[in-house]
């Protein structure tokens, strides 16, 4: 069955509108989901509905209320909440255009594929992609999107154009706030030389491939032993933790980039102050 578009409408730069179809770029992972069960009976919680005082209430009963103060709420029906929704006006305008590096990782979202919406609109979609390509440029703009503004980017993936969607400022904490304990001191030259070529080794085209959930294989592998042994308690061989190593046992830092260069495995050593070279002492 053919994928549904997420979205119909246009991309409006200027003058020119292009027809677009936009689809999800991402889908949900492997997961286990999990039911809370009485264990006595064996059968699944559910949950009611409960006010305090008065006991459980139809859902018919319940309103949304926005709290001003400890105990104060406005109370606001579906119906005035869905008169605020924004209606869709199908189009995308791209108001803006930024260097790539000037939108900061925190605030992509969720990625969306964009196509053109049939063989007219292609040429005018292909003209956008590669003039946003050779200027190395994103488009930035606002779109409807189920009755909410979202700010989005626009930028080249290949054939194609992907659409992100965008956080808000007010979404983002400020990297301040946690990074300005942090000292100004300069790394030591011969550590970062090192750091720098274990980069080096290890540096090769990111396959997402590659990487395998591990967690989910040993859970799913848990709960088939479960299954075989029809409820009994099955306690899977967990490795013991290591001795937790006190406050002075540390990696030297310099021992230990030098041995993962090398291929190596680093031994924990003592922490030690360096001492400075011995000279040879002179003739008389």
């Amino acid at each position: 069955m053919a994928a549904r578009a997420y979205w119909k409408g246009q991309i409006r730069l200027a003058l020119v509108s292009i027809p677009v179809e936009i689809y999800p770029a991402t889908k949900s992972g492997a997961s286990i989901s999990f039911r809370q069960i009485h264990e006595p009976s064996g059968k699944p919680i559910k949950y009611e509905k409960v006010v305090a005082g008065v006991g459980p209430v139809d859902r018919d009963e319940i309103i949304k209320g926005y709290e001003l103060s400890k105990g104060h709420y406005v109370l606001l029906d579906d119906d005035e909440i869905e008169a605020v929704k924004l209606e869709s006006e199908k189009t995308l305008e791209l108001v803006q255009f930024v260097d790539a590096h000037e939108i900061d990782v925190l605030y992509y979202e969720k990625p969306y594929y964009v196509v053109p919406a049939d063989d007219l609109a292609e040429e005018a979609y292909v003209v956008l992609r590669e003039a946003l390509r050779q200027s190395k440029k994103v488009g930035v703009g606002q779109l409807t999107l189920r009755g909410q503004e979202q700010l989005v980017s626009l930028k080249p993936c290949g054939r194609g154009l992907v659409l992100e969607i965008l956080r808000y400022a007010d979404e983002v904490n400020r990297a301040a706030n946690y990074f300005r304990d942090i000292g100004d001191a300069k790394p030591d030259k011969d550590l970062l030389e090192l750091a720098t070529t274990l980069i080096d080794n290890k540096s090769g085209s990111f396959d997402a491939s590659d990487y395998h959930n591990n967690y989910i294989d040993a859970l799913k592998r848990l709960i088939d032993k479960k299954a075989k042994a029809k409820g009994k308690r099955v306690l899977e061989d967990v490795d013991e933790p290591g001795e937790v190593a006190g406050k002075s046992n540390v990696i030297d830092l310099m021992a230990a980039l030098k041995a993962s260069v090398d291929g190596k495995k680093a031994a924990p050593t003592k922490a030690a102050a360096k001492k400075p070279a011995t000279k040879a002492k002179k003739s008389a």
